[in-house]
């Protein structure tokens, strides 16, 4: 049975048969039979149960015990010509301190810009040993390190930039169980959420609507963050996601594979794959109506683009449910796994239409 209701924090007891990830515009009343939706209403009582289907995999969303003060510290500063370039870390709970990158144009600094400047939560992809050195132009030379440098693109662009660092990636490493987080996900959730609050509060930066945007592991990221905190109000995914159902083939899905190693989420392998109590097509629904762009490249071996498109195809549905079928946009460029520079260019003119 669907109960919803601690703290504002929705939860499950005990999970009924799961609705169909494909069909969203079905929910439970309140007898919690299976009833069409007809109304926002009757979607947001889905959402909920989307939202309670999260938390039981990830984790419970941390409160207010854990947003302390911020504590900000400088370990660099470098003077890159139209902006700054920050290497700092911020005091996400107790006892946490991340790693991350601000990025802040020389005219938010100084005053001159005028109209405050948007922010952008920049993601970074999988990177062991650089960490968010990549998202903000530290990653090489090679077309690949360039095409994963949005955060250095966006900046150049007048944009406000947060790069923090992905739990276990470069030299961040928090004690998740000690922490008491069940997954790396919530973790990450979390550490994002508190780089908001960190740009939120530099001077010159436009308070109500930020970005956020991401590459390969950001792109998950990014719609993990957004389906938690509504101030982001538009959102970039580029080689992200496909289905649960469609990632990879069995051996993805054992222990410490895949979807379920630590720094994501372990609790994944509770559930049979089919029954995990929430997809992409429901997280990328409950963001709606934000507008959400994604990035699906057909060669890419690690996210299949049908697959993608089929998610985008059911998330879509909710979107035409608010009336704005335009705001959901999936582009299929003809690469690999990666970022090209023309749908790059779309993805920052998505970002600028909502933001600017």
């Amino acid at each position: 049975m669907f109960t919803a209701l601690i703290l504002g924090v929705p939860t499950l007891d005990v999970l009924a048969e799961r609705l169909d990830r494909n069909n969203l515009l079905v929910f439970r009343d309140a007898s919690g039979a299976p009833a069409p939706v007809r109304s926002v209403r009757d979607w947001l009582a889905r959402r909920a149960e989307i939202l309670a289907g999260a938390h039981a995999v990830m984790g419970p969303l941390p409160g207010r015990s854990k947003r302390v003060p911020l504590d900000m510290k400088v370990d660099e500063e470098v003077d890159c010509g139209s902006y700054v370039r920050r290497a700092i870390t911020y005091l996400a709970e107790p006892e946490s301190r991340v790693p991350a990158y601000l990025l802040i144009p020389k005219a938010v600094l100084d005053g001159s810009a005028g109209a405050p400047r948007p922010g952008v939560l920049c993601l970074m992809g999988t990177n062991r040993d650089l960490g968010s050195k990549v998202v903000v132009g530290l990653g090489g030379t090679t077309q690949a390190a360039i095409n994963r440098g949005y955060g250095q693109d966006l900046v150049e662009k007048g944009y406000v930039i947060i790069a923090p660092y992905y739990p276990f990636m470069g030299n961040y490493r928090p004690e998740l169980k000690k922490l008491g987080y069940q997954s790396g996900t919530m973790k990450a959730i979390w550490d994002n959420i508190r780089a908001i609050d960190l740009m939120a509060a530099i001077p010159g930066v436009k308070q109500g609507g930020y970005g956020a945007i991401g590459h390969s592991l950001g792109g998950h990221n990014a719609i993990y963050t957004a389906l938690f905190d509504e101030r982001i109000s538009v959102i970039v995914s580029s080689c992200g996601f496909d289905s649960y159902l469609d990632y990879r083939d069995a051996s993805a899905w054992r222990p410490g594979q895949g979807w379920t190693q630590e720094l994501y989420m372990p609790k994944l392998l509770d559930t049979p794959r089919a029954e995990i109590p929430f997809d992409f097509h429901e997280l990328i629904g409950a963001l709606a109506p934000r507008p959400f762009f994604v990035n699906a490249p057909v060669g890419d071996s690690n996210f299949k683009w049908q697959s993608v498109d089929r998610v985008v195809a059911a998330a879509a549905q909710i979107y035409r449910l608010y009336e704005v079928p335009a705001l959901i946009r999936v582009e299929h460029p003809d690469s690999a796994h990666d970022f090209p520079p023309a749908v790059k260019e779309l993805a920052y003119a998505w970002l600028d239409r909502a933001l600017q």
